[in-house]
């Protein structure tokens, strides 16, 4: 679109120029010959690690593997930053499952590592900790690490499990992966891929979502097979996995791997399952009377109000409302977000063959991260450019934490996210006078924070029951749809007209196949940020210091240490509700807003 101006494509020339380039090429053949000696030098020797100090002592152990993890993650990064800039490039597709297997064979020269680090025994570890200051560097890795011993297995049946995962689950997601990339949907004669279709939904022409809806059902129906079959297998390969590692609970896996206790997340989804009828039910019903209807259709869900402005944001304006909003809330937050426009680390262009959606890819800490968005001028596109630059921005802070420890658990990782939203979403709404305006603004919010809270629970939720389902055998496409009407129609409410057709959206969902049980970081991460949001409202001068301490810290503290400098703790029975009150009071607003409007 040319009224969008230039869309930048990302330049990943600062992880490797080409598959051909000399780095890549020495990168493969030491990061195999690394990993092997890695293994001669270390298996069997943990235990007396331990007692030594400098390169024969166990944080030297684990630089090394440092070290060869930040090499290999460079390597698997650019070629799915490759692969997921055209996943229909049948060399970059080749290219990817390359990589996958070299890095597959290669780290299985590391396996022993972590499950032998996790035998050995308390004092020896304690006694390493106190006595050699590098060990003593990676001391929360160590005792984070510990975390997993329960659901460890043999070493030898470990090596299975990740050597299978190749042609296991990793050739599930890919099949999905292309078959998503491949999908046309036809609207009146053209064809489109995904996400210029899921855009027209956001059309004000009801006519034009409507149509959008039906290619979505008509394309979905006709590939019902093979996403029930990926769905199926995948959550039999998760119950397997599970079963082997003795979790409990069908989340415990992702509730481990998010460092977050399973009482926490049961909270948040009571909690936000109690607000459904003061959030989303009363919302819609709300929006179906602006719209002039008893009912709103499902295709009518995310419609602009008649009062949203029609024209569509140009890439450079919203640049500038972004970097603005930054900049109004901390300037090293926006220095650091000009970097990914400045110097080629986005990939904002929509065409064909690219992934559809959003993501923010932290590759590793001596490079940077990179940016993917398909942007085509709406507002939501603005808002999701704010969500994304916030996780990198979150990614480049965290950097100085190392390979081990950057990473961030996923429900703290949305936090920079939502709240890089927040700021752009207060920005805009504080230049707004007109209250009509002011009112498409508040709409669209309400609607994304529900999307990102109720939706994102509702999706827990339906993961749940399929899970818990399959343990009994296979389910049919009908189940499945069953299982996902189902909760879309409790978190709806009854204002939503979830017609013939809407059983099959729950295929296109990236998240269940890739992730299971991501999506409740979502809700975490909004909430946890409206509690976050209200502190800095009434907060002096340093919250802004404690806030990049907090991005800082990547993966190196647990939730309760990381919000306790700001007074919060999601363990308490009433953190979630102070969140969520947050999006009931801009419903709040809006309703005074319509009155005032007549």
């Amino acid at each position: 679109m040319q009224e969008l101006g230039e869309l930048p494509s990302w330049n990943l020339d600062d992880l490797y120029t080409s598959q051909d380039s000399e780095p890549f090429q020495n990168d493969m053949k030491w990061t195999q010959s690394a990993s092997e000696n890695f293994e001669a030098r270390w298996k069997g020797k943990l235990q007396a690690a331990t007692q030594n100090t400098g390169d024969d002592g166990l944080g030297a152990a684990i630089r090394e593997y440092e070290q060869i993890e930040e090499v290999m993650g460079r390597m698997a990064s650019y070629a799915g930053l490759l692969y997921f800039s055209n996943t229909l490039d049948m060399n970059n597709a080749k290219f990817y499952g390359d990589m996958q297997a070299h890095i597959t064979d290669a780290s299985a020269h590391l396996i022993f590592f972590t499950l032998e680090l996790n035998r050995v025994d308390e004092d020896a570890i304690t006694f390493g900790i106190e006595n050699d200051e590098l060990t003593a560097h990676y001391k929360s890795w160590i005792l984070d690490l510990r975390k997993d011993k329960p659901h460890q297995l043999e070493e030898n049946v470990e090596q299975l499990f990740h050597e299978k995962s190749v042609t296991g689950h990793g050739a599930w997601n890919r099949l999905f992966d292309e078959t998503m990339a491949d999908l046309r949907f036809d609207i009146d004669g053209e064809k489109f891929p995904l996400e210029p279709t899921l855009n027209l939904l956001q059309e004000a022409d009801p006519k034009i979502r409507e149509k959008a809806a039906k290619a979505l059902v008509e394309t979905f129906s006709k590939n019902l097979r093979i996403f029930t079959l990926i769905t199926n297998t995948l959550a039999k390969d998760k119950e397997i996995s599970d079963r082997w590692r003795g979790f409990e609970d069908i989340a415990d896996s992702r509730h481990l791997a998010n460092r977050v206790e399973r009482d926490v997340v049961d909270a948040l989804m009571v909690s936000v399952k109690n607000a459904y009828p003061r959030l989303s039910h009363r919302y819609y019903k709300l929006k179906a009377k602006w719209l002039g209807v008893e009912k709103l259709n499902y295709w009518d869900r995310n419609a602009p109000l008649p009062e949203t402005p029609k024209s569509l944001v140009a890439w450079e304006d919203a640049k500038d409302i972004v970097l603005s909003a930054y900049s109004e809330f901390a300037p090293e937050m926006a220095e650091t977000a000009r970097d990914f426009f400045d110097k080629g680390w986005i990939d904002a262009a929509n065409r064909e063959g690219k992934a559809p959606g959003a993501f923010a890819h932290p590759t590793v800490p001596s490079v940077h991260p990179y940016v993917l968005i398909n942007y085509m001028g709406k507002a939501r596109d603005v808002m999701t450019l704010a969500h994304e630059l916030g996780h990198g921005v979150h990614q480049v802070l965290a950097g100085g934490q190392g390979a081990l420890m950057a990473s961030t658990p996923l429900t703290l990782a949305e936090t920079a996210s939502v709240f890089g939203e927040m700021l752009t979403f207060r920005a805009i709404l504080n230049k707004t006078d007109d209250a009509r305006e002011r009112k498409a603004i508040l709409a669209q919010k309400v609607e994304d924070m529900i999307n990102t809270v109720v939706r994102q629970i509702a999706f827990y939720e339906f993961e749940r029951k399929l899970h818990t389902v399959r343990r009994q055998g296979e389910l049919t496409s009908d189940q499945i749809g069953e299982l996902w009407m189902s909760v879309q129609a409790e978190s709806l409410g009854p204002a939503i007209d979830l017609r013939e057709g809407y059983d099959t959206f729950w295929t296109y969902i990236p998240h269940f196949i890739h992730s299971p049980f991501y999506v409740y970081a979502y809700a975490f991460g909004d909430c946890l940020v409206n509690s976050l949001y209200a502190v800095y409202q009434n907060a002096d001068n340093d919250f802004q210091a404690r806030y990049f301490d907090m991005l800082r810290a990547g993966g190196t503290k647990h939730h309760s240490e990381l919000l306790a400098p700001f007074g919060l703790d999601a363990a308490q029975p009433d953190f979630w509700d102070k969140g969520l009150s947050m999006i009931e009071g801009l419903i709040n607003e809006l309703e005074e807003l319509d009155e005032q409007l007549g």
